[in-house]
């Protein structure tokens, strides 16, 4: 099954920059990382988990909330089989533990999912 490993997770302050990696493997039935849309998500304890930012298949398009849109860029490296989260500017409330997943077509959904990384931003 497909597995996801998120990195580059820690402890910043506030107005500082951290870059979110996120690995995939175990692609199956004839597909690779390339036929996978991407996306990051956030979950605060108590809260909604939210999608921060999404990337289509060739990364010819992003979507972003609008809580991070004009700080935070998604971007992928198909031959690395990566997607990465670069983040700047940023504020307490981006604190939460982030997750990256795929799905195959938006309407099938986010299915696979990794194990987080936690960020923090001190103010």
């Amino acid at each position: 099954q497909v597995q996801l490993v998120e990195s580059g997770g820690g402890l910043v302050q506030a107005g500082g920059s951290l870059r979110l990696s996120c690995t995939g493997a175990g692609f199956t039935s004839g597909r690779t990382f390339s036929h996978y849309i991407m996306g990051w998500f956030r979950q605060v304890p108590g809260k909604e988990r939210e999608k921060v930012a999404s990337i289509t298949w060739t990364g010819h398009a992003t979507s972003y909330s609008d809580s991070v849109k004009g700080r935070f860029t998604i971007s992928r490296d198909n031959a690395r089989n990566t997607v990465y989260l670069q983040m700047n500017s940023l504020k307490p409330e981006d604190t939460g533990t982030y997750y990256c997943a795929c799905a195959i077509t938006a309407a099938t959904g986010f299915r696979s999912w990794g194990q987080g990384t936690q960020v923090t931003v001190s103010s």
